[in-house]
Formats: C-alpha cells, sequence, structure tokens
C-alpha cells in the first residue's frame, strides 16, 4: 500500500484497514486545524487505489472486517468512482462489515439524496462529520465554511439514505464569550439530526494554527477544566435524540461522557456532576496542545 503525508483516522477506525483515496482536505481552512496544511488536495485515481486494495488482500487475507478511506472529505469523490471502489472492496473481503470515509457537511450536501443512497448499496456504512459547532457565529469565526442549517441537511440526508452518522462536537471552540450559545446551538442540529453517534471532542490549541493569534490577543478565551464539563452538560441536557450514542473517545477530553440517549442522559449528567466535585487543579491545564485525530 502506498501513503502520502501523515494518515489521520478516528479512533474507532483503529482496527480498520486504512487505503488512501484522497490526498490533502479540499477546504483546509478551519483556523483550529493543523492537519493537511502542507498538501495540495487532490483526488488518487480509482485504479491505484484498487491496486492498493489488492496489495491488502494479497498481505491479510479475506478477512479484513473494516476499511476506512482516508484523506479528508473522501466523499468529494464522483459518485461512480466511489461506487466502484466500494463493490471491489465487497469483492475483495467478503467477511467486510464496515466501509467509512470523512464528510463534512459542505460536501455531502453536493450529493443528491439518490447518490447517497447508490453509495450506501454500493457498501458506505458510515460518514464521520466534524461539525464542531452548531451555532453560526461560532462556525463562521472558525471558518469552518459551513451553517448549522447545512449541516442538519446533510445529516439527514444520510439518515434518510440509510448511512450512519458520526457527528463530532468541539468542546469548547465557542470560548468563553459563547460557549452556551455553541452548546445549545449543537444541541439543537444534532437533535433535528439523531446521529447515530455523537463524539465529544474538547478544544486544545494547536501550535502554528490561525486560532492561536485569537487566543494570544484574548479575543479567544480557553474554557477551564470545569468550564469545558458545565458544557458538555448543557449539551447533554438540551439533546433531544432517540438512539444517539454519546462517546467520549479521545485523549483531548476532560472525562469519559459515555451513554445511550435518552436512556443513560441522568447517568451521563451524574458523571458530570460527580467530575465537578474534584479540585480543578487534579485536571490538566487547558492549554495543552494535542494532535487533533478526529
Amino acid at each position: 500500500m502506498r501513503y502520502e503525508g501523515t494518515i489521520y483516522r478516528p479512533p474507532s477506525e483503529a482496527g480498520s484497514l486504512l487505503i488512501q483515496a484522497t490526498i490533502g482536505c479540499p477546504h483546509n481552512k478551519c483556523t483550529f486545524c493543523s492537519l493537511y496544511k502542507k498538501t495540495r488536495f487532490r483526488v488518487r485515481a480509482v485504479e491505484d487505489i484498487k491496486e492498493d486494495l489488492s496489495t491488502a488482500r494479497d498481505y491479510y487475507g479475506p478477512y479484513v472486517e473494516s476499511v476506512f478511506f482516508p484523506d479528508g472529505n473522501t466523499i468529494i469523490m464522483k459518485t461512480e468512482q466511489l461506487e466502484e471502489i466500494f463493490r471491489f472492496t465487497r469483492e475483495l473481503f467478503p467477511e467486510l462489515q464496515r466501509i467509512t470515509i470523512y464528510g463534512s457537511a459542505r460536501y455531502v450536501n453536493k450529493k443528491s439524496l439518490e447518490d447517497l443512497k447508490r453509495l450506501k448499496e454500493a457498501g458506505l456504512t458510515r460518514i464521520h462529520m466534524g461539525m464542531e459547532s452548531g451555532d453560526d457565529i461560532t462556525l463562521q469565526r472558525v471558518c469552518k465554511g459551513v451553517t448549522a442549517a447545512e449541516i442538519i441537511k446533510a445529516g439527514q440526508k444520510l439518515k434518510e439514505a440509510g448511512i450512519e452518522v458520526s457527528e463530532y462536537y468541539m468542546v469548547g471552540i465557542g470560548g468563553k464569550a459563547r460557549w452556551r450559545e455553541h452548546a445549545e446551538g449543537s444541541a439543537r442540529v444534532l437533535s433535528a439530526i439523531n446521529p447515530d453517534f455523537i463524539r465529544l471532542r474538547t478544544f486544545a490549541p494547536e501550535y502554528k494554527t490561525p486560532i492561536i493569534a485569537e487566543i494570544e490577543a484574548g479575543t479567544m478565551q480557553l474554557l477551564s477544566p470545569h468550564e469545558a464539563l458545565r458544557e458538555i452538560r448543557v449539551l447533554i441536557e438540551n439533546l433531544h435524540c432517540d438512539g444517539s450514542m454519546v462517546v467520549s473517545d479521545h485523549i483531548s477530553n476532560y472525562w469519559n461522557i459515555n451513554g445511550l440517549l435518552p436512556r443513560d442522559r441522568d447517568k451521563m449528567l451524574a458523571e458530570i456532576d460527580r467530575a465537578l466535585q474534584i479540585n480543578e487543579a487534579r485536571f490538566r491545564t487547558p492549554n495543552m496542545h494535542h494532535p487533533r485525530l478526529d
């Protein structure tokens, strides 16, 4: 298999075969993100992708159960290209249970519902979507390139197509000025989508990203550990989802908050309250730098 640059994948894809389908990210303007900054975005040739899949089959045999196709926003590929790759993958690996990719709302919305249904039929199981926030002011400030309404449209379209939706919520990205609007707006967006997974990621600034200048100027103030936990509490209190799994599966988070909505809402809130009883000095400092692996 051939790889170019650093390969990023969600923690939940740790056991997946990684086959690079695109190089870099077509948006690549988010102020908090350091990924792909030195990479020119492009789509790999389908034949090269299929060749790498065949090499993987020769090496691992037919018993691969999950395949993830990096890099950022692989959903941007033409529908017929993705169909060909997915069907070929299923032929090579008859035990396959899951095919997943990254796809932000902006690029999901370039596909019609019929396109997405075709991809589902070809084998696409789940899309990892970095919504980050459901607050339009926050989305605009971090240059996400999408609105809350567009995030809802994309999520609902994927659900209608039968594709699992894994949404990522970035705790603290609204800063101290908009933490409540960020939490409540995100709860509204997520409730409208009812995603299969809501994955918590706590904002930790990275060197040489544009948002650092805001932090140094004081226009963006980081949340303390307790403030971040209170934000998550507001988010969970306002989520009206049925069957969405809240998952804290990243090193950036201050506390593990996991549960199925609505069944485990009270349990998760109680767990947050327990964490809030712990002295903040026992938590890591809020300005630690972590590689951001969505």
